[in-house]
């Protein structure tokens, strides 16, 4: 029984070496540097200044990192969201060079032909290595505005608003039909949300379904009411003594990116309303 166990003792340890010496790689200790690289971006209406104000989720405004470095047909990285500022950070980047591409209620700053070849190019493709700021300049679907100051009675709360097209039909038209099939309908506006919330970061996704509200339109029959002053009124009854949040966002029948089937709206800014 002595001979036998030093054999096996004999076999383990000549196969712990041999484990050892094929698989020093897994011991390796991993000197790639920590993603520490910062972006702060900024999305502007491009006739106004104005930051285009969005959502601050899958509906808002897409921003979209890819790393050249690695070759022609690298995956993007994880996309990320702008703020309702029109705003974005990220401080996770590893040092590279980046193609950089945002995607919204706006005319795409990156157009394809549907045979894949490029009409248009506003993206940005630069180097990575430390802390960066960039300013998108892009052509909004619609503007909205707020009409006066809200009122509260009853518990319900009245705003009013005013929406416009921030690009003309013409100019719409010429930019959206090289990369789509293109009808006039996509102009149409579909619909006004009346977004009622606790939560500052009050949109679609921080909405509270008991007390917000919509309007919603069919073809053409938002376009003579196109600069005209919309009322709009929350649903049920907020209780008394209750600050809250509102925000309006209108959206037209057009989908970005092309045939994703996500119509994204264009919002106003929030505004605090105590129900008193």
């Amino acid at each position: 029984m002595k001979k036998i166990t030093t054999r096996v003792t004999s076999w383990v340890i000549l196969g712990l070496i041999a484990m050892g010496s094929s698989s020093c790689s897994f011991f390796e200790i991993d000197n790639y540097d920590a993603p520490d690289v910062t972006i702060n971006g900024e999305v502007v209406d491009v006739a106004t200044g104005r930051p285009v104000l969005t959502d601050q989720g899958s509906e808002g405004i897409r921003v979209r990192l890819t790393e050249l470095s690695w070759g022609d047909n690298v995956e993007h990285n994880p996309d990320f969201y702008c703020m309702p500022n029109g705003k974005f950070r990220n401080t996770k980047i590893f040092k590279g060079n980046y193609h950089i591409n945002i995607e919204g209620p706006f005319i795409p700053i990156l157009r394809r032909s549907q045979d894949g070849t490029i009409v248009a190019d506003e993206s940005i493709v630069m180097d990575l290595e430390s802390s960066h700021d960039v300013r998108f300049e892009v052509q909004p679907f619609l503007q909205v505005e707020w009409v006066g100051e809200p009122t509260v009675q009853n518990g319900k709360i009245t705003a009013q608003v005013r929406v416009t097209r921030a690009v003309n039909s013409a100019d719409f038209k010429s930019k959206m039909e090289p990369i789509r099939q293109y009808n006039d309908d996509l102009l149409n506006m579909t619909d006004i949300q009346f977004f009622v919330s606790y939560s500052s970061s009050i949109g679609y996704r921080a909405r509270d379904e008991r007390w917000s509200s919509r309007l919603d339109y069919a073809g053409k029959s938002f376009d003579p009411l196109f600069g005209e002053t919309i009322t709009l009124v929350s649903n049920g009854q907020i209780p008394t003594g209750r600050t809250v949040y509102i925000r309006a966002a209108a959206r037209i029948n057009c989908d970005t990116p092309v045939g994703s089937g996500v119509r994204r709206w264009n919002y106003n800014e929030a505004k605090e309303v105590l129900v008193n």
